[in-house]
């Protein structure tokens, strides 16, 4: 038998086994996608969410760490954002808006040996501060931006 033909019979019956375990419902949505912390996007105060995340760490302001979005946002719901920061050892990046109701906007998980340059479009309520935080072992460091909004974007 060939090779090709091994791998399409393979990937057939694990497509099959998959899909009569889905079927079955042993396997669901929750035990196969990763687990988030639901209460760290909950909807809660600026301070609060920093206290959950960060507990009572020591943040440093950096001006190595640069964000890139237009002083003013015309439309709330999708504010272009840049992020890149020339700290070595950066493993995680936090984007905060601190007056949305849920003001951690997302958390991204880096490698610590890779350049940061993140690109990301967030929703903002109104004007306010768009602070990032960057984790690299032990220490925190910040930056923010303000970033005027002329139309809120989390409206119901």
């Amino acid at each position: 038998m060939d090779n090709t033909r091994r791998q399409f019979l393979h990937k057939t019956a694990s497509l099959s086994a998959f899909t009569v375990f889905a079927i079955s419902g042993l396997i669901t949505p929750d035990r196969v996608h990763a687990q988030w912390r639901k209460h760290h996007f909950a909807d809660a105060s600026f301070e609060q969410i920093l206290r959950r995340l960060f507990k009572n760490r020591e943040i440093v302001d950096s001006d190595q760490i640069s964000i890139k979005a237009p002083k003013t946002a015309e439309n709330g719901a999708t504010v272009p954002i840049t992020i890149n920061s020339s700290l070595d050892g950066i493993d995680k990046l936090y984007l905060l808006v601190e007056k949305n109701p849920a003001p951690l906007s997302a958390i991204f998980t880096l490698s610590p040996s890779v350049d940061v340059y993140v690109k990301a479009r967030i929703k903002m309520a109104e004007s306010c501060d768009v602070v990032v935080i960057a984790a690299s072992g032990k220490h925190l460091y910040r930056a923010r931006r303000s970033i005027n909004v002329t139309t809120g974007g989390c409206g119901g």
